[in-house]
């Protein structure tokens, strides 16, 4: 469904940022503590302007993807898509911060991805992940670890047959987050958001992350992109 086939459809109430974000509620939010405008607030004071002028709305609903592919969230063409049905407050700027990120991708491919150092790196954990799964009796084909997009079955086999929680155990050291090892993007998407909600952790991400810290940290300043 497009984004204005939505707009037309529900008459609910909308406002807009002081950057001229504009955020409409196709669904009610479910949880009385979540405040909206508060989160929003937050997330623009996080990330520098230049860093969310590639989404025009935020969109608020329940929608068919949540349900298929298990995620809270999604960016599309200008529009972050997310879930009406939040823990709190912290738990949807994790999820708007990690689809800024996303927004990022295309324009600033090159900037990221180009010289494949962060895609090399990845690889290079992936790799290790594996041998720490099997090593813990968890055997999945090398395989299904070479692939940096999203996969469908090796998400789930990290989602569903090992868990989160387990494996942020286990990837402990190696990737910020048990999300990380899911693709290349969410790898980027992950570190983007562990670099802005983390301020204290610099220092970590850039231990664990040299290459990924390099190309965010190249990000928050604008003049870098400008001279790319």
């Amino acid at each position: 469904m497009h984004t204005k086939q939505i707009i037309n459809k529900q008459k609910v109430s909308d406002f807009y940022t002081p950057r001229g974000l504009h955020i409409y509620f196709k669904d009610s939010i479910k949880n009385n503590n979540v405040d909206v405008e508060e989160v929003i607030s937050k997330v623009e004071n996080f990330l520098p302007h230049h860093l969310t002028s590639e989404v025009e709305m935020i969109i608020v609903g329940k929608f068919d993807e949540f349900e298929e592919k298990g995620f809270n969230a999604f960016y599309d063409s200008g529009t972050i898509f997310v879930d009406s049905d939040q823990d709190d407050n912290k738990d949807m700027i994790d999820d708007l911060i990690h689809e800024f990120a996303h927004s990022l991708e295309s324009p600033h491919g090159m900037l990221i991805y180009g010289d494949s150092k962060v895609q090399q790196e990845f690889l290079e954990k992936r790799y290790i992940l594996h041998d720490i799964l099997w090593k813990s009796g968890i055997k999945i084909p090398k395989s299904l670890f070479s692939n940096v997009e999203y996969n469908s079955e090796f998400d789930m086999l990290l989602y569903k047959k090992i868990g989160y929680d387990k494996l942020a155990t286990l990837c402990d050291g190696v990737f910020l987050t048990a999300y990380a090892p899911t693709s290349l993007r969410e790898y980027f998407a992950e570190g983007f958001t562990e670099f802005f909600l983390q301020p204290d952790s610099h220092n970590y991400i850039k231990k664990v992350c040299p290459e990924l810290y390099k190309k965010i940290f190249q990000l928050y300043y604008e003049e870098n992109i400008d001279n790319y």
